[in-house]
C-alpha cells in the first residue's frame, strides 16, 4: 500500500498485479457480455412462464448460450477473475441449467402429460409383452376349466378360501345365483372396496414385480390367477349361470383383468429386455424398459382403485345382467379406446 499517498491525501495507486487482473477482467467480460446477455434474456423469459413467446430460434441457441457461459464460468475459475463475475455468472449457469435440462413441468403439467397420451403411449410400446400375457391368461383360464371339469379336487386346490363358502361344486343353482345378488344399502362397502383395492394391487405389483427374473414369474403368477378364473367358470356353467356369472363378473373385471395383464406385461418387459438386452448392457436394458413399465404401473395403481369402487359399488347396487354387461363391455370399451386409440400430441417429450 502507497502510504505517503495516504498521509499526503492522494488517491493510492493500486500494485500493477491487480491493475492487469482488473483489466484482464474486464476484456474477459467485454468479450462475451453480450452473449450472457443474450442468455440471461432467454433465460427470464421462460422463468416467467413466458415460453411460447420465446422465438424458435432463441431456444435452439439455447443449449449453445448456456455451454458458452458454462464454458466462461471454468476460466473465470481457473483464472481468479473478479467475485463479483464469478458470482454472476455462476448464478447464470445455474439458472440456465434447470432450463435446458431441469423438469420443465409441474406435478398439474406432469400429470396432463401423463394422461394425454404418456400413459398410453408407454403401453403401446409394450404390446408385444401385452399379446404375450394375453395369451397366457387365456390359457390359464382354459387349463383351470380343464383341470376342473377333469376332477372336482381341482376346484378346492385352485379357489382361495373366501371364494368357496357357499361357491363349490355341488352347490344348487339357487345358492349360486343368491351370491350374484347386489344389496340394498352401501353400508360397509367402503371398507370392502379398500380390501379388495388391496388385494387386487398385490396381485398386479407381485406380477410387475417378478419380472426381474426373465419375466418367467410373472408369467407363471398370471397362469395361476386366470386358472381360478376357469375354474369359477365352469362352477357357474354347470348351473347355467356362466352369462349371469360373466356380467357380474365383468362391471369390475374387464378394469381389473386388464390392469393384471399390464402389470404383468410389465414385468414381461422387463424381463423379456433382461434376457435379450441386444447391443446394450443388461442393466442399461433393464433401466430403459423399467423407465417405461413404470409409467405403465403408475397407471395399473389406478385401474386398480377404479377397479374396486365398480367392485364394491357399482356391481353390488347393478343387479340386472343387461346393465352389469354395459357397464362392463362399456369401461372395456373405454380402456380401449384410451390406450391404442389417443394418441399424443406431437412434440410431446416423455
Amino acid at each position: 500500500m502507497n502510504l505517503l499517498g495516504i498521509f499526503k491525501g492522494k488517491p493510492a495507486e493500486a500494485p500493477p498485479e491487480i491493475e492487469q487482473a482488473a483489466l484482464r477482467s474486464d476484456r474477459f467480460r467485454l468479450e462475451r457480455e453480450a452473449e450472457w446477455q443474450r442468455l440471461d434474456t432467454i433465460v427470464r423469459q421462460m422463468e416467467s412462464g413466458r415460453l411460447r413467446k420465446v422465438p424458435d430460434e432463441e431456444l435452439l441457441e439455447l443449449p449453445a448460450l448456456y455451454r458458452t457461459a458454462a464454458s466462461s464460468l471454468s476460466i473465470a475459475r481457473e483464472t481468479s477473475l473478479d467475485a463479483a463475475t464469478l458470482a454472476y455468472l455462476e448464478s447464470l449457469v445455474q439458472r440456465a441449467w434447470f432450463q435446458v435440462y431441469g423438469p420443465q413441468t409441474g406435478f398439474i403439467g406432469w400429470l396432463r402429460r401423463f394422461f394425454g397420451g404418456g400413459w398410453s403411449a408407454a403401453i403401446r410400446e409394450i404390446w408385444l409383452d401385452i399379446c404375450i400375457a394375453l395369451a397366457v391368461m387365456v390359457a390359464g383360464t382354459i387349463v383351470g376349466w380343464l383341470l376342473v371339469a377333469r376332477d372336482t379336487d381341482w376346484y378346492y386346490a385352485l379357489v382361495p378360501t373366501q371364494f368357496s363358502d357357499t361357491r363349490v361344486p355341488g352347490a344348487t343353482r339357487e345358492a349360486l345365483q343368491a351370491t350374484l345378488s347386489g344389496v340394498d344399502h352401501t353400508g360397509g362397502l367402503s371398507i370392502f372396496s379398500a380390501s379388495l383395492f388391496s388385494n387386487n394391487a398385490g396381485v398386479a405389483i407381485l406380477a410387475f414385480a417378478l419380472g426381474f427374473a426373465f419375466g418367467i414369474p410373472s408369467l407363471m403368477l398370471l397362469v395361476h390367477n386366470t386358472a381360478v378364473l376357469g375354474a369359477m367358470l365352469w362352477l357357474f356353467a354347470q348351473s347355467g349361470l356362466l352369462l349371469e356369472f360373466s356380467a357380474w363378473l365383468s362391471v369390475h373385471g374387464t378394469t381389473e383383468l386388464f390392469a393384471i395383464l399390464l402389470a404383468g406385461a410389465a414385468g414381461l418387459h422387463i424381463g423379456r429386455s433382461m434376457a435379450f438386452p441386444g447391443d446394450r448392457t443388461i442393466m442399461a436394458a433393464a433401466a430403459q424398459s423399467g423407465r417405461r413399465a413404470a409409467i405403465v404401473m403408475l397407471g395399473v395403481v389406478l385401474m386398480m382403485v377404479v377397479a374396486a369402487f365398480l367392485e364394491s359399488f357399482a356391481r353390488q347396487l347393478v343387479v340386472a345382467t343387461p346393465a352389469r354387461l354395459a357397464i362392463g363391455g362399456g369401461m372395456l370399451a373405454l380402456w380401449l379406446s384410451y390406450f391404442f386409440l389417443l394418441r399424443r400430441p406431437a412434440g410431446t417429450a416423455e
